[in-house]
């Protein structure tokens, strides 16, 4: 059977000055204003603020856990010693410190708080904001994943067994791996590190093949042609079709990803 949640809704009121010690437990704010004004130690679990205009306030030792942001305003607000376990954020404008400051300590948590924020800030258009948030979410799956396979915590051993382990594992290792070939589609110089070590491997594969592994100068002109290997404008008659299958497989590969990173640096703009 369905009961009341108990909500209740203030719409169109104001916040003068100060709060503090308040209880606003599952409450909807509609069209809430409050400008320059300072909130201490206020509990606002699982709050929906609708189209609120919060600005250069500061929260100090406040829960917003499981809140909701729509539409919102928080421009210039601090937030100090609060809770954000839970929270989400959409199309409202609040400055990306709160990324430095407002991060729940559970990786999975954090994970989840940074990815409705850079969802929000993609919406609002700011880019600067959107790649602190990606970072920031990035490193705390990486976080979680290897704390899912590997950590003695009870929590995640109790959630992750057997099979489910493994598969968590395998998880952490394609993230691992995929991060250290371009970052996870986030880092341009990575990118660029694995074509840089992907041309050593074909240099000293054609110095094996049809140069003098024992003369520098061949080691140096094979390093020169390995670009033009990669890129396919130079195919030696002494390799096979199948090496340079795989030649040609890396290069789209290759170009997928630097494609890729481009496209969504210029998406965020």
């Amino acid at each position: 059977m369905l009961t009341d949640s108990g909500r209740e809704t203030h719409s169109d009121k104001k916040i003068e000055n100060q709060i503090v010690n308040e209880q606003f437990l599952n409450t909807l704010f509609i069209r809430l204003v409050a400008k320059n004004a300072d909130l201490k130690n206020i509990d606002f679990r699982y709050c929906i603020f609708d189209t609120a205009y919060l600005r250069n306030c500061k929260f100090e030792d406040c829960d917003f856990t499981g809140c909701k942001f729509i539409n919102s305003n928080l421009s210039g607000s601090s937030f100090s010693g609060c809770k954000f376990d839970y929270a989400t954020f959409e199309k409202t404008f609040i400055d990306d410190d709160i990324l430095d400051v407002g991060c729940p300590g559970a990786e999975n948590l954090k994970l989840k708080f940074a990815r409705s924020l850079r969802t929000n800030y993609q919406q609002i258009g700011d880019a600067k904001a959107v790649n602190k948030a990606i970072n920031i979410e990035l490193r705390a799956t990486e976080e979680h994943l290897r704390k899912a396979w590997s950590s003695k915590e009870s929590y995640y051993r109790k959630k992750y067994r057997g099979l489910n382990r493994l598969k968590i594992s395998l998880e952490w290792l394609q993230f691992k791996t995929l991060d250290l070939v371009w970052g996870n589609g986030e880092s341009t110089w990575k990118l660029f590190r694995a074509v840089g070590v992907l041309l050593i491997f074909i240099a000293s594969f054609h110095t094996l093949k049809v140069g003098q592994p024992d003369s520098i100068n061949s080691h140096i002109e094979s390093l020169m042609l390995s670009p033009q290997l990669l890129l396919g404008t130079l195919k030696p008659d002494e390799y096979d079709s199948s090496y340079l299958t795989l030649l040609y497989v890396i290069r789209l590969i290759m170009f997928g990803f630097f494609m890729s990173v481009i496209i969504k640096r210029f998406n965020r703009r």
